[in-house]
């Protein structure tokens, strides 16, 4: 599943393309998403697109009148190809740009989304609760200290908690926790501010090194399949269940939370 880095990476990918083009045309070959396709979509025709923005893991194209919201979904991608294009399974939808080009969403589980809202997108329910965003100022430790007091769920399924914090998916709770030496059983609640620094910054530290990881390949978003590089090089736990531990040799342990894979180090994660 797509999450936050990757996100960001289609977004830096298709912005240059899309930024100050006018939409022409849009094409639902399947409105069945993970919310129906509202008609209402149609309304962005004829409206420049103004900037191209990210909001957790949905990707916002704003125009003067409203903002078409997507989602990659599960398995989603994001595509610029030249008008005309051909069409392959699972090619949803087509928004058609005045520089001869479109944007074209590829999902072939529906899980994805394309919606439009009037006025400012913020407001919408799909984004109205989500917490700060990881790698901006608002996001401190002191933002999940005090979140966090009273709260006797593991620390790891709080931090994957949009409400406390966007975009930290289970691969870079994993490393984030990991970096910082925190079990992810821990509770949430008997963290101490100066630990939840340390989380902070690596929370901050591996989202962006997964992002300048996916970038490396931005050059491709139009051509191949256009998927971006992903964060795997620099892995230390996740997927390595029952691997020696990078930093002390010892057998790492795999055990599910929250009906997620959970990898960690008994011996150097406290």
């Amino acid at each position: 599943m797509p999450e936050l880095p990757e996100v960001e990476v289609s977004r830096q990918g298709i912005a240059p393309f899309l930024t100050g083009m006018t939409i022409n045309q849009i094409v639902v070959r399947e409105p069945r998403m993970r919310w129906p396709v509202p008609e209402s979509i149609q309304e962005a025709c004829g409206q420049v697109i103004e900037r191209v923005e990210r909001r957790a893991k949905y990707i916002l194209l704003r125009t003067q009148v409203g903002s078409i919201i997507l989602h990659l979904g599960m398995s989603g991608n994001l595509r610029v190809l030249p008008l005309g294009c051909e069409v392959q399974k699972h090619d949803h939808i087509d928004i058609e740009l005045s520089n001869g080009q479109l944007l074209r969403l590829h999902d072939p589980r529906r899980f994805g989304a394309c919606l439009w809202v009037k006025g400012e997108p913020e407001l919408h329910p799909l984004l109205a609760k989500l917490g700060p965003e990881p790698l901006t100022a608002d996001f401190t430790e002191q933002t999940l200290f005090e979140r966090s007091r009273g709260r006797k769920t593991a620390v790891k399924q709080f931090i994957m908690d949009n409400a406390n914090v966007v975009g930290v998916g289970n691969i870079y709770a994993n490393e984030s926790l990991f970096r910082s030496g925190i079990h992810p059983k821990r509770a949430a609640g008997n963290i101490s501010q100066a630990r939840y620094q340390v989380l902070t910054d690596h929370i901050k530290t591996v989202l962006a090194e997964a992002i300048t990881q996916g970038g490396t390949t931005l050059k491709d978003f139009t051509k191949a399949d256009g998927k971006p590089g992903y964060f795997v090089q620099q892995l230390a736990v996740y997927g390595r269940g029952g691997l020696p531990c990078t930093k002390c040799g010892k057998a790492l342990q795999e055990i599910r939370l929250g009906q997620r894979s959970t990898v960690f180090c008994a011996q150097c994660q406290r």
